[in-house]
């Protein structure tokens, strides 16, 4: 499969604040990329290097094989944008809006932009100022994805809305885009959304990549396994490849990376046995590995 995004080596520094150190980053033709970070890890500095808005203090960009500072019209042509601010002029109406943006995109499909519309129950003849913030968010995925860009990039676009506009966003996203072979970034905090959503899910925490790969392949690496042992124990003892633990006595629940087999092994040296394990859910992997408790978890 084809790499529509690259990024080598990407740093970002604001005076003495690092947001980006040395990322590595790949964005694959077909696939939705999850992107999950606390707020301030540097996931939407990195978008905005993909859409050329920053300058990187050191290393590569490359969109579509294109610098997005160097060439932002035919970088920006091919690429669809949705943010969290979903911003517009206040006293256009949607179908101003549409023919608006048309005439910036050669690609522009104003039947599969109405289409979208009807889809959404949008009122063309409505005006910005009056829209809710789920209609907003609506129209502003329309305007992204009508002139059916290669790659399309969504910075927190379920940000504040109910449940039904989120499903009908997420759902249009896969049916547009990722079904006809284009490629999605898509950044949120709801861990949950981007676990069903994503084909490959990186996490980026302090500007650092912390973890990245396919979705299943992350989920399938973690587990959460219930533990007993013989004895009443204060703390845990350190075992291989856990990552955080809660409980205490003689049941434990850890959250642990690597086969479950050698966390059996491990126990089992000091006395304790499995009754239970399961995959890790995305939610627990990052809250395990780049939560408020990873740090003592790591330094146990």
């Amino acid at each position: 499969m084809t790499n529509v995004v690259e990024v080598q080596g990407l740093s970002r520094q604001f005076g003495t604040t690092k947001a980006l150190d040395a990322v590595d980053f790949r964005a694959t033709e077909g696939l939705v990329h999850g992107l999950v970070g606390v707020n301030g890890a540097g996931k939407t500095t990195l978008i905005k290097h993909l859409l050329g808005l920053l300058r990187p203090t050191s290393g590569t960009v490359r969109v579509l094989g294109l610098d997005p500072v160097r060439d932002p019209v035919n970088v920006l042509r091919r690429v669809g944008y949705l943010s969290e601010q979903r911003e517009m002029p206040e006293w256009m109406r949607i179908d101003e809006l549409l023919r608006y943006t048309q005439a910036y995109y050669p690609s522009w499909d104003m039947r599969y932009a109405r289409e979208l519309l009807d889809t959404f129950g949008l009122d063309a003849k409505k005006k910005v100022g009056g829209l809710s913030q789920g209609m907003r968010a609506q129209t502003g995925l329309v305007l992204a994805v009508a002139h059916r860009p290669q790659v399309l990039i969504l910075d927190e676009p379920s940000s504040g809305l109910d449940a039904v506009v989120r499903q009908d966003i997420l759902d249009a996203i896969v049916r547009t885009v990722a079904d006809e072979g284009r490629t999605v970034i898509f950044s949120s905090h709801l861990l949950d959304e981007v676990e069903r959503m994503s084909d490959r899910v990186t996490m980026i925490h302090q500007g650092k990549i912390a973890l990245d790969g396919m979705r299943d392949d992350v989920c399938g690496a973690h587990h959460v396994t219930q533990l007993r042992f013989a004895e009443r124990l204060d703390r845990l003892p350190p075992l291989d490849g856990v990552l955080t633990a809660s409980g205490g006595a003689r049941s434990w629940s850890v959250v642990h990376a690597g086969p479950v087999e050698r966390l059996r092994d491990a126990a089992g040296s000091v006395g304790g046995e499995i009754s239970e394990s399961r995959n890790a859910t995305l939610e627990e992997i990052f809250v395990a590995r780049v939560g408020r408790g990873a740090p003592r978890a790591e330094a146990a």
